[in-house]
């Protein structure tokens, strides 16, 4: 069995390949992939080069950590059944070729365990689940017994940002702020304020979450902390992060690294959506069919208006 899979070979270098697809061991199934989607964060780093040391990095790979779509086989042993949706946070399927994560093409074979089944109704918003349990895993403190503050001032209104603030606003909170100096991703707000950091005068922030992945702006975002404030560093920083000591010091900082979410994230991500607490609308901005891979990876990095491309794949099953 084979899949066409998006291989990037080496930086700015991209092709659609068909590669084959190992048999099925116990627990496993295959998932025909009817969506996924491209992450402006690690993906772009992959994509040109800038990918910092990372388990499973090296060139060629196949990319991709948000695929949804149909299982259509499954071994002895596996608890989902042929006809179910799910959700497909990556796979290692494909002999030589690497998977950083691997969902970013028509076919996969995966362990059933690592499967988040989806609602139909979702459609291709389902590509976002793994940034919405991101975004719950930095604000709920990751399964530790003490949650963690939520965030007053977010650094960011590309889709992490806004799903970090729409998680503020389905747990009641309104008061706080969210920096974007870019004009085209001021727009969208329902219910915070965002505003460029130039204007904003406030240096009393308690939790300032950061999803810029810009490493230079730690200093900055220190010293608008209060006494005793922290920093969540909720992006993912291809460069070396340094401080200031004595501005750190002088507020006795906190300085926070949110890691990838978990299976708890997800499924209390999965249980918002369920009750109507959260909504994905308006994040998906852009989609071109799969055949279309290298122009919609170029779009995806370079245009400010595009936050988030989906890739569909439902011609190439």
């Amino acid at each position: 069995m084979n899949t066409l899979a998006v291989v990037i070979e080496q930086p700015q270098r991209l092709s659609l390949a068909s590669l084959r697809l190992p048999a099925l061991q116990d627990g496993d199934v295959v998932v025909e992939v009817e969506y996924s989607g491209i992450s402006t964060g690690t993906e772009r780093l992959i994509w040109d080069g800038t990918m910092p040391m990372f388990p499973g990095m090296g060139y060629p790979l196949v990319p991709g950590y948000e695929a949804v779509g149909r299982v259509i086989a499954v071994s002895h042993g596996s608890p989902h059944w042929v006809g179910q949706r799910v959700f497909v946070p990556g796979a290692r399927c494909f002999g030589e070729v690497r998977g950083l994560f691997g969902a970013s093409a028509s076919r996969l074979v995966v362990p059933g365990a690592k499967l988040v089944p989806v609602d139909d109704k979702w459609g291709e918003q389902a590509v976002l689940l793994a940034l919405a349990a991101t975004a719950y895993h930095s604000v709920s403190g990751g399964g530790q017994a003490q949650p963690h503050t939520p965030p007053d001032l977010i650094v960011g209104h590309g889709v992490l940002g806004r799903l970090l603030a729409r998680m503020n606003v389905a747990a009641g909170l309104t008061d706080f702020t969210v920096w974007e100096t870019d004009p085209l991703r001021q727009d969208g707000a329902v219910g915070y304020r965002v505003m460029h950091p130039q204007d904003d005068p406030r240096r009393d922030y308690r939790a300032i979450y950061d999803v810029s992945g810009d490493a230079r702006l730690l200093d900055s975002l220190i010293g608008r902390l209060g006494f005793g404030g922290e920093v969540v560093l909720a992006g993912f920083y291809a460069q070396p992060l340094s401080l200031n000591f004595a501005p750190a010091f002088m507020r006795e900082a906190r300085i926070r690294v949110a890691a990838e979410w978990k299976r708890p994230d997800m499924l209390a991500v999965t249980a918002l959506l369920h009750a109507g607490r959260l909504s994905l609308d308006g994040l998906l901005t852009h989609a071109l069919p799969a055949e279309q891979a290298e122009s919609a990876y170029t779009q995806a990095f370079g245009d400010a208006r595009c936050l988030k491309m989906v890739l569909d794949w439902r011609h190439h099953a």
